[in-house]
């Protein structure tokens, strides 16, 4: 990973993990369902964002430097990798 995405996927899950401890207290304070629920949309979507960020530097990065590479195999293997985690991800 490059260092930009990895300061910044690591800021971002530091923010989301404050958040998942806001959670927790909601739920142990009684809080509405709703608001809690809310709370866990934001940390889905922060998460993927994270998720967004790591698949980009991971194309930007890993797959290019195997398309560069000139290795036919290390191609196809970065290609399935990639559709792996994006079948996984459904």
């Amino acid at each position: 990973m490059q260092a930009p995405t990895k300061k910044s996927c690591l800021q971002r899950l530091t923010r989301i993990a404050g958040q998942v401890r806001g959670v927790s207290g909601m739920i142990e304070g009684d809080r509405y369902c709703i608001d809690v629920l809310t709370q866990i949309q934001a940390i889905r979507a922060a998460l993927k964002k994270v998720e967004a960020e790591v698949l980009s530097d991971h194309v930007s990065h890993c797959v290019e430097h195997a398309i560069r590479s000139g290795d036919a195999k290390e191609q196809r293997k970065k290609v399935q990798e990639l559709l792996d985690v994006l079948e996984r991800a459904r």
